[in-house]
């Protein structure tokens, strides 16, 4: 298998029109990659090794990938705009081993965390430090018919979030690397690193935007990794923290390691659940599950014959349990457009409701210090390794939650260790 973006042009002076996501490649020098081509067809491939191909670029070797939680919405097939032979992955650390002649903050082997959310640094977006919603790396006419807008950009999430290769590969070449990759302190391990590439800033950005605050009643919905991070985050902040899901060994997991208090919504009404522990309803609800768990055979059934492309199942239960002037953050995925939203209640209840894809740029001088500084460790979530040659059975394994993984651990071939837990 081999990649056909090409790109011959670097003298573009307007990155509104830059053909930012379309690489160069050395055809001589081969990779492996994890690569889409369906649903639930993940296959490792061999492709050309990107190249430097804007004066902005740099190019950087991996020593760490991971696999989120919201990649298994392309494993699934229900994100628009994937593109066959698309490199996977938005999790990833490394060592820089090419630089453009325009960057400026780094240096041929510096080692580096990659910012899953590609932004470019100068538009008013970023200014603001709204990294996610940059204007400029982004010119996706499907997302802008969708949602009136463009938004940043998301590494190998496909052409509705700009069409950039992925993390899940030996090399990456990444646009805007002054404003796009972070510097890793000397005390921080690859694993920690990874952790700032997505989950755990996630978690961080779910905890700011739903303003959790100490003496919070806090639900959050989720116990896979961003549920685990939102959840850490709250106790961090010296919330009360109820964790639901439907798999107990996530539950249970949640329970040792973040001390959360649970439900396993498969065997209880969540809302009656709830009220018990918090009468009167939470004040904060962080919904960390998304779009792809439709509970209701009429949603099913919709979003089946493409009538919906999100279920509002998990925004209608929030809206529903949380208190009156209550606040309610949507930090799993939600793509398209959803059916049979409660919209009555959220109004009458006086309820406030936000999202929004993470920050990464804005909160990676903080959590690298919290690491370091041990009061919080995020790498608990990683409980499975893999060497990045078996990336199609990490994928099958963490989608079925086999053997109790909670969040998979990639290397590339040459830095695997024997002695890892490797599912084999």
């Amino acid at each position: 298998m081999s990649q056909t973006n090409t790109s011959t042009s670097t003298d573009v002076k307007d990155v509104k029109t830059n053909k930012l996501n379309l690489s160069k490649y050395d055809d001589t020098r081969k990779m492996t990659a994890l690569q889409y081509f369906g649903q639930k067809d993940v296959k490792v491939g061999k492709v050309s090794v990107p190249i430097i191909t804007l004066p902005s670029d740099a190019i950087v070797k991996n020593t760490a990938v991971g696999i989120c939680g919201s990649d298994l919405h392309l494993f699934h097939d229900l994100v628009p705009g994937l593109k066959k032979g698309l490199i996977l992955g938005h999790e990833s650390v490394g060592v820089i081993e090419d630089i453009g002649s325009e960057v400026k903050n780094f240096k041929k082997g510096d080692r580096v965390v990659i910012s899953s959310v590609i932004a470019c640094g100068s538009c008013d977006y970023c200014k603001r430090h709204e990294w996610s919603c940059c204007d400029n790396v982004n010119n996706s006419t499907l997302q802008h018919n969708l949602y009136g807008h463009h938004t940043g950009g998301i590494m190998g999430y496909g052409e509705e979030f700009g069409g950039f290769d992925g993390c899940q590969a030996e090399y990456v070449r990444v646009p805007f690397a002054d404003v796009n990759l972070f510097l890793i302190p000397n005390n921080i391990t690859d694993k920690q690193a990874l952790c700032v590439a997505d989950i755990a800033c996630t978690g961080y950005h779910g905890n700011e935007l739903c303003h959790v605050k100490s003496g919070d009643n806090v639900v959050v919905f989720g116990c896979g990794p961003v549920g685990l991070m939102n959840q850490m985050w709250a106790k961090y902040r010296g919330a009360r923290v109820i964790g639901i899901d439907i798999d107990q060994q996530r539950l249970d997991f949640a329970k040792l390691h973040f001390k959360s208090e649970i439900i396993n919504s498969s065997k209880e009404d969540p809302v009656e659940a709830v009220k018990k522990l918090m009468p009167g309803g939470p004040d904060k609800v962080i919904d960390c599950v998304g779009f792809r768990f439709p509970d209701q055979l009429s949603h099913k059934t919709k979003m089946a014959l493409k009538l919906e492309t999100d279920s509002p199942n998990i925004v209608n239960t929030a809206i529903k349990m949380v208190r009156k002037n209550g606040h309610i953050t949507l930090i799993g995925d939600y793509v398209g457009t959803t059916d049979n939203f409660n919209i009555g209640a959220f109004m009458e209840k006086h309820l406030t409701m936000n999202g929004g894809q993470l920050w990464p740029h804005k909160y990676y001088p903080i959590i690298f210090e919290a690491m370091a500084t041990g009061i919080v460790n995020p790498t608990v979530v990683f409980t499975h390794s893999f060497p990045l040659s078996k990336g199609d059975e990490a994928y099958s394994f963490f989608d079925s939650h086999q053997c109790g993984i909670v969040k998979p651990f990639l290397v590339p071939d040459s830095l695997f260790k024997e002695g890892l837990e490797y599912i084999k």
